[in-house]
């Protein structure tokens, strides 16, 4: 079984060969406006729309808590949308993130990458706005999509986003 490879570059710019998914939490509101969305709206808008449409229509939909969405932005570049953030401020309940939720997102991220025969690239999910800690994350990214085969490669910025 292989590890978990950490990068220092940009997420929005995946290494290596092959079907490449970009995966990154969201929360389970409809805000798409700070942290790495920005970067991700920036280089595929079309990421943002769908992911404001399948909110708007959430009523008639799975979006919510632990659902993904996922996106094909370049001939082999998906977006994965993963909803697992409640809402998008630190409150009485604590920070936004919800592992449970993330856990669930990142199974369903791992069957459509073994259906795409893709590797999976993302920042430290959950771990920047969302308010999570990568003690916690990771783990769930290795049982989840490690363990599974899926070849998964973690960017690290430096400050100020993960």
């Amino acid at each position: 079984m292989s590890e978990i490879t950490y990068v220092r570059g940009d997420a929005t710019v995946p290494l290596g060969k092959g079907v490449k998914v970009i995966a990154h939490v969201c929360n389970d509101i409809g805000g798409w406006g700070k942290g790495f969305v920005l970067a991700v709206s920036r280089r595929w808008p079309e990421s943002e729309k769908a992911y404001r449409a399948w909110h708007r229509d959430r009523a008639h939909n799975d979006f919510g808590l632990g659902a993904a969405q996922f996106i094909q932005v370049e001939r082999y570049v998906w977006v994965a949308n993963l909803v697992g953030q409640r809402g998008i401020h630190t409150g009485s309940k604590g920070v936004p993130v919800r592992y449970e939720a993330i856990d669930t997102a990142l199974g369903r991220l791992a069957d459509k990458a073994l259906e795409l025969g893709g590797s999976v690239h993302m920042p430290r999910i959950g771990c920047g706005l969302a308010g999570g800690k990568w003690s916690r994350v990771e783990p769930l990214i290795t049982e989840r999509l490690v363990r599974r085969g899926i070849a998964v490669t973690v960017y690290e910025l430096g400050e100020g986003r993960s």
